[in-house]
């Protein structure tokens, strides 16, 4: 019961935790009206697909009298035995594919933290003497950043490096705990500002351009994402505990700068720095044993920490160089979650199931709902990296302070 009561909360945390700040302005890209109906279909359409995954994994781990296939490994098994001589004889580009992906998507959500820390400790530092102790509403101050946003990434830098040096996955388990704790308190103090002051909705917008409305479809991709996890979350539940990789990456931001709303940016930003060591695990697992075979077991150790090192510097480039935090949430979700989360588990349910004769209904759904996902994913992926390239004032849409 107690294995049973972890793996649901993980399993909860990692589906609607990454990304969940981010909904706001997947509502604005997509519209009052058109946006929550959208993410509904979006999310009904993601939870399918999880459930398509773990009833591939559970029937060829049956098929195959294995006890436990993770999402590579089912890819891979699949296309051995699909009909397709061409596609069993490179099946092992199956659990390549996926595993290259979920390496893309991990390491993005984890650059995504390096962003949320590091914008947050900038305005931590930078506001405090504007920081009061009453949280009256106040106008939007203009406030000029004293470092550049650069300096705080490097300084968060060393302590993530000692953070995923920990591979003890029991001691990964109390930290994420401690993010649950963090990410509930500092919720709680969100929805209690959100509520007061409520604007006239009939003044918004009830749809948005198409290409804004391609920007919602990446952000509501990665908030929902979490297929990546659901296998090893089942697995957990069979097995003994094994964290589960989620956090809540987005943009905390209040106009009133009083201490009690400061203090969910500090809870968030603690939230993020605990679940970066869970979501680089998952990388980690697939890259380190890869790496570790090549050399001697006397190296192996340093092996282990290079190759940890060298991930966690890699991410906080890829922040330093990508700095606009909504798209990167939106080319993550268009490039690797819409692959991971809508196009492969229809085509591996279809691989899997069809010499067992497959309704025409079922055939005809897995491809539309694959379709769908790779058009997502190409016009998604094209919208954002055409923003990215834009020229920006240095205040940017997903700034996180008040700077300008």
């Amino acid at each position: 019961q107690h294995r049973m009561m972890q793996t649901l909360i993980h399993l909860l945390k990692c589906n609607i935790g990454t990304g969940l700040l981010g909904l706001p302005l997947a509502m604005k890209n997509a519209g009052l009206l058109v946006g929550p109906f959208s993410l509904l279909a979006i999310g009904i359409l993601t939870v399918h697909c999880m459930v398509i995954l773990l009833n591939c994994a559970h029937h060829l781990s049956q098929r195959l009298q294995k006890t436990f296939v993770n999402y590579g490994e089912a890819m891979m098994y699949g296309l051995e035995t699909c009909p397709n001589a061409w596609l069993r004889t490179h099946s092992v580009w199956g659990r390549y594919t996926v595993s290259f992906l979920l390496i893309i998507t991990q390491l993005g959500f984890c650059s995504v933290y390096f962003m949320f820390m590091a914008d947050n400790l900038q305005q931590m530092v930078e506001e405090a003497h504007v920081t009061s102790s009453t949280c009256q509403p106040r106008k939007i101050l203009v406030l000029t950043p004293i470092l550049d946003i650069r300096f705080y990434m490097l300084i968060i830098l060393p302590f993530l490096v000692l953070l995923v040096f920990i591979q003890n996955l029991r001691v990964l388990s109390i930290f994420s705990t401690l993010a649950n704790i963090t990410t509930l308190g500092s919720m709680a103090l969100i929805f209690e500002y959100i509520v007061q002051g409520i604007p006239d909705p009939r003044n918004l917008p009830l749809m948005a351009s198409w290409k804004t409305f391609l920007l919602f479809f990446g952000t509501a991709i990665f908030t929902f994402e979490g297929v990546g996890i659901v296998i090893p979350a089942s697995e957990q539940w069979a097995r003994p505990a094994r964290p589960c990789p989620g956090a809540t990456s987005s943009c905390v931001y209040y106009p009133s700068l009083c201490r009690l709303y400061q203090s969910v940016k500090l809870l968030y930003s603690i939230g993020i720095f605990f679940t970066y060591a869970l979501q680089f695990h998952v990388p980690a697992e697939i890259i380190i044993p890869i790496v570790i075979s090549q050399v001697s077991e006397s190296w192996a150790l340093f092996a282990d920490l290079s190759v940890r090192t060298a991930l966690v510097c890699l991410t906080c480039v890829s922040a330093i160089l990508i700095p606009r935090l909504d798209l990167v949430i939106s080319l993550v979700g268009s490039v690797s979650s819409s692959a991971l989360a809508l196009i492969i588990p229809p085509l591996l349910e279809l691989i899997t199931f069809y010499p067992e004769d497959m309704s025409c209904v079922t055939i005809a759904k897995d491809i539309m709902i694959s379709m769908l996902g790779l058009l997502g994913c190409v016009f998604g992926t094209y919208q954002a990296l055409y923003e990215l390239i834009q020229p920006v004032s240095h205040s940017i849409a997903n700034s996180t302070g008040v700077y300008a």
